[in-house]
């Protein structure tokens, strides 16, 4: 999975479908994504200690990671990240669109 933690993404499929949002959170083993402000859910919640009033909250839940595509700010376009290595060994993230690297 080339989508990491801070990453901008686009959703291209569902009811949120042409939405931004930066990833959250990254669940590579069942290939699922948070998205900020994305795949909003109600959950019914007791009041307790961390919440006094309890009632209806909403929060982010999880989107499989092939219903997103990375946003590439410099291009103001989506792209595909490659994965590069460089002369050191090291491996680097790479816009295909443009070649730029992301880290």
């Amino acid at each position: 999975m080339h989508i990491r933690k801070k990453d901008i993404v686009l959703v291209n499929r569902g009811e949120y479908k042409g939405s931004r949002g930066r990833v959250l959170e990254v669940y590579p083993k069942t290939n699922r994504v948070l998205v900020e402000g994305v795949n909003l859910m109600r959950r019914h919640t007791r009041p307790s200690a961390r919440n006094q009033a309890g009632g209806i909250v909403e929060r982010e839940a999880p989107i499989h990671q092939s219903n997103v595509t990375p946003w590439c700010e410099s291009a103001k376009a989506p792209s595909k990240i490659q994965m590069k290595r460089l002369e050191d060994g090291t491996r680097v993230r790479v816009w295909q669109i443009n070649g730029e690297t992301l880290d």
